[in-house]
């Protein structure tokens, strides 16, 4: 397992940086992921990449922080301090834009949902989202952009 965490730890940590966009809180839930993997490696049955699995072990570790943080009444987007040169009233409309995408986002079908937070996080190239989701590169080119399209044209119920 020692050669696992050191192949695949970085992957993990970026992915979950993409995800939650704090440092700490992305380590800690690495560790989680590699724990949980050690305590469940007897259910991997190798149809999947070794990578595939972890990070469908992150994401429902991802998944639980999520439901821990909306118990506790935390907001896991973090408020970012307006600049000087922008005026309240362009904050609070950039603010309101940022959360209408991302309520847009979170209508889309699972899949696409997980390409676009990756690939909008800039932390992820096509290639390595379609290796984190065991597909290919164009696929996750192709469901990115139907993604933003449907985003664009307001196709989302």
């Amino acid at each position: 397992m020692d050669g696992i965490y050191k192949e695949h730890a970085q992957m993990i940590f970026k992915y979950l940086m993409s995800l939650c966009k704090e440092e700490q809180l992305a380590e800690e839930l690495t560790q989680e992921t590699f724990y949980r993997a050690i305590k469940s490696s007897n259910r991997y049955d190798g149809t999947c990449k070794i990578s595939t699995w972890l990070c469908q072990i992150a994401k429902h570790i991802w998944y639980q922080e999520l439901d821990k943080r909306a118990r506790k009444g935390t907001s896991e987007l973090n408020d970012e301090t307006p600049s000087t040169n922008t005026s309240i009233e362009e904050a609070i409309c950039l603010k309101e834009n940022k959360m209408e995408l991302m309520k847009q986002i979170y209508k889309l079908e699972q899949t696409s949902k997980e390409v676009v937070l990756l690939r909008i996080t800039g932390a992820f190239s096509f290639k390595e989202i379609g290796e984190i989701l065991n597909k290919n590169e164009n696929w996750a080119r192709v469901t990115y952009y139907r993604a933003k399209q449907k985003i664009a044209k307001g196709e989302i119920i």
